[in-house]
C-alpha cells in the first residue's frame, strides 16, 4: 500500500527520470491532476497504466475511496499537471490524508520549476523563500509582498501569465523598484529570462501578451 509522489516534466518530456517511468508502469493506477497532459507522457513512453482524475475539485468521497484503496494494498502514483505534486497544486491534500491514515508514502526527486528559476535569476541561492501563488485580491497581494521586504535573500513566486504586469505594478507600489527575474517556459522551446529592475521588465513587456508558465524571482537589491 504505497502512494508514490512522482514529479513529471515541466516542459521537455526527456526530463522524466527512469525511476518515475518504472513506477508509472508498475502501479495499479495513476492519479492525475490533468489526465490529458499525463496521457501525453504515457503515450511517449508506451505506458498503459490506467488514469484516475484527481484535482482541486475532487470530492471528499472520491478522496476517501482512493485512500481506502491504498489501505487495501493498492499502489498508486500521484502526478501533477507538471512538476512535483503537492507544490502549489491539489496533490498535498491526498499526501496529508495518506500520512494521517498510515499509508506508506514515497516521494521521488525530480522536476520542479522554482529551483531552475532561482539559478537563472543570478541571485545568491544560499537562503531563499518559495511562496508560490499570491491571492487574487490586490490588498492581500501587496501585504504579502511587503512582508518579505526586509528578507535578505530571493523570494520566488508563481504567477499566471495574465497577471504578470499586475504583479510588477503591485511590487513597485508595495516594495519598490527592485531587481527581478521573470522566467518563462522553463525547459521548453520558448524559454525566456528577463532580468532587471521591476520597472525595466514592465517596460520591456508592456506591449506583449505573456504566455506560458511563469516564475518570478525577486531580490533585495
Amino acid at each position: 500500500m504505497t502512494l508514490y509522489v512522482c514529479p513529471t516534466p515541466i516542459g521537455n518530456l526527456k526530463d522524466v527520470t527512469l525511476r518515475v517511468l518504472e513506477i508509472l508502469k508498475s502501479v495499479d493506477a495513476i492519479l492525475a491532476e490533468d489526465t490529458r497532459k499525463t496521457r501525453i507522457i504515457l503515450n511517449e513512453y508506451s505506458i498503459k497504466t490506467s488514469l484516475i482524475s484527481f484535482h482541486s475539485y475532487t470530492s471528499e468521497d472520491k478522496l476517501k475511496k482512493i485512500v481506502e484503496g491504498l489501505l487495501r494494498g493498492k499502489n498508486f502514483a500521484l502526478v501533477s499537471e507538471a512538476g512535483t505534486p503537492g507544490i502549489s497544486d491539489p496533490g498535498f491534500k491526498l499526501i496529508k490524508t495518506s500520512i494521517d491514515k498510515g499509508v506508506h508514502l514515497e516521494v521521488l526527486p525530480g522536476a520542479t520549476s522554482f529551483l531552475p528559476a532561482l539559478l537563472l535569476s543570478g541571485l545568491p541561492p544560499d537562503h531563499f523563500i518559495f511562496y508560490g501563488f499570491l491571492p487574487r485580491k490586490k490588498g492581500k497581494r501587496i501585504k504579502i509582498l511587503q512582508s518579505f521586504k526586509d528578507f535578505r535573500g530571493p523570494v520566488i513566486y508563481f504567477e499566471s501569465p495574465y497577471r504578470v504586469k499586475e504583479f510588477l505594478n503591485e511590487f513597485i507600489e508595495g516594495v519598490g523598484d527592485r531587481y527581478i527575474a521573470l522566467v518563462r517556459e522553463i525547459s521548453k522551446i520558448h524559454e525566456e529570462v528577463l532580468r532587471g529592475k521591476a520597472s525595466e521588465i514592465l517596460e520591456a513587456i508592456k506591449d506583449r501578451e505573456i504566455k506560458g508558465e511563469v516564475v518570478i524571482v525577486v531580490g533585495n537589491i
